[in-house]
């Protein structure tokens, strides 16, 4: 179902966009609009002019062009090709302007969220400590700030239907705001290749009512969903990012496959073990404690990101992938 809402919030609404779901959208497609269309007019006036130049000035039998003073210039056409397309790019530009500016100040109310892009997922604190992977929850109607960085190289937050993007780098601050307009679910992506699953670091934001706000975060960190430790551990897989780097059917991507994964001797520099529940806890929270042979320490720790019972449905799930 969450799938569903994603996809048919990026169908584009107007043709070219897809569904706007922010108070920055408005003025950026109108924007957008303006030179598109702008540009679409002008052209079709260019090859209408050209045509009827074409026509009427076309080489005929027996034609020859009226004598008469040879003109090197004309001041009245050339300030009509000058003055309006100048006029034309300063309103433009100001339009522009204008936006960025607004893009670029948060307001003062707004609500602040730390934001971590590193191989391959999103992570983000709240101010009272809650973390997340994957997914964002705001509410509504008002002003949220990023404050974001990298752990290793340059990333992209960018949210097609807040018409928001900004590069995340390492060792600087980067900060985006924007102001939901419509409660559901918006897809996040990063535009900066950044290795092997960059097309694959993927996060959701989750717009809500002021109240389910003010509940889910009461409750935040909780992994009570009511579900089987299997069923939580195969929702963690793809909420958590997991799918990036580690496969379920048996194929070797980034990191080493979960199928038949449990019980399974994993080689590593110096030594071996056998991949029980200590093994993949240790892995999960410190993942270059043992990195097995032929895969290389890329693996960010979830320590402080998963709880006991999410890291215990993670492991009950591993145990059902034979």
């Amino acid at each position: 179902m969450q799938n569903k809402t994603i996809t048919e919030s990026l169908i584009a609404s107007n043709g070219w966009m897809p569904k706007a779901a922010s108070t920055f959208a408005p003025n950026i497609d109108g924007l957008f609009n303006f030179i598109l269309y702008g540009s679409i007019l002008l052209f079709v006036g260019i090859l209408i002019v050209t045509a009827l130049f074409i026509i009427k000035y076309r080489k005929r039998p027996g034609y020859s062009p009226p004598s008469g003073p040879h003109i090197t210039h004309n001041t009245f056409l050339e300030l009509a090709w000058t003055v309006p397309p100048l006029i034309l790019t300063i309103f433009i530009f100001y339009w522009g302007f204008t936006g960025f500016l607004d893009m670029a100040v948060a307001p003062k109310n707004s609500l602040d969220i730390s934001v971590t892009g590193k191989k391959w997922m999103w992570q983000f604190e709240y101010k009272n400590g809650t973390k997340t992977l994957g997914e964002i929850v705001v509410p509504v109607n008002t002003p949220v700030s990023l404050i974001m960085s990298s752990e290793d190289v340059i990333h992209s937050f960018y949210v097609p239907n807040f018409r928001i993007k900004r590069d995340v780098i390492p060792n600087r601050y980067t900060k985006q705001w924007f102001e939901a307009t419509r409660t559901g679910t918006f897809q996040i992506f990063c535009t900066e290749y950044c290795g092997d699953g960059h097309s694959q670091m993927l996060g959701v934001i989750r717009v809500v009512s002021a109240d389910d706000y003010e509940k889910w975060l009461a409750n935040a960190g909780s992994a009570d969903d009511g579900l089987p430790p299997e069923k939580l551990g195969e929702k963690l897989y793809t909420s958590k990012g997991c799918v990036a780097c580690h496969s379920v059917d048996g194929t070797n991507k980034i990191g080493p496959t979960w199928k038949g994964l449990f019980g399974k001797t994993r080689a590593y520099a110096g030594g071996s073990t056998v991949a029980d529940e200590n093994y993949i806890k240790e892995s999960i929270e410190n993942p270059t404690a043992k990195v097995v042979t032929g895969y290389q320490p890329v693996m960010p720790s979830f320590k402080g990101l998963l709880n006991d019972k999410e890291i215990a449905g993670v492991i009950a799930y591993i145990k059902t992938l034979k």
